[in-house]
């Protein structure tokens, strides 16, 4: 599965992730009280999570989710795209 990040430090950078599901928050445990990168939508190709986005915490759902959809993930994996509820 592919971790993709909108917004923050690490805007627009990926990462392979290990796992079947993707965590809610990423990191999942910083220690230190600082916010996190949350889940917003997940790709599914062949029944299996393709891709996770993460986007930054300072950043509206409305502001992600016009980045993903100007970034065209679910086209770039092949996958069908699905909201994470908070």
């Amino acid at each position: 599965m592919r971790a993709l990040f909108v917004g923050g430090t690490v805007d627009n950078s990926e990462l392979d992730m290990d796992g079947a599901e993707p965590p809610l928050h990423y990191p999942e445990n910083t220690g230190g009280g600082r916010p996190r990168y949350r889940l917003h939508q997940i790709g599914v190709r062949d029944g299996e999570i393709a891709y996770a986005v993460y986007g930054a915490p300072e950043l509206a759902t409305e502001e992600v989710d016009r980045v993903i959809d100007e970034r065209d993930y679910a086209r770039r994996f092949g996958a069908r795209p699905q909201a994470v509820m908070q």
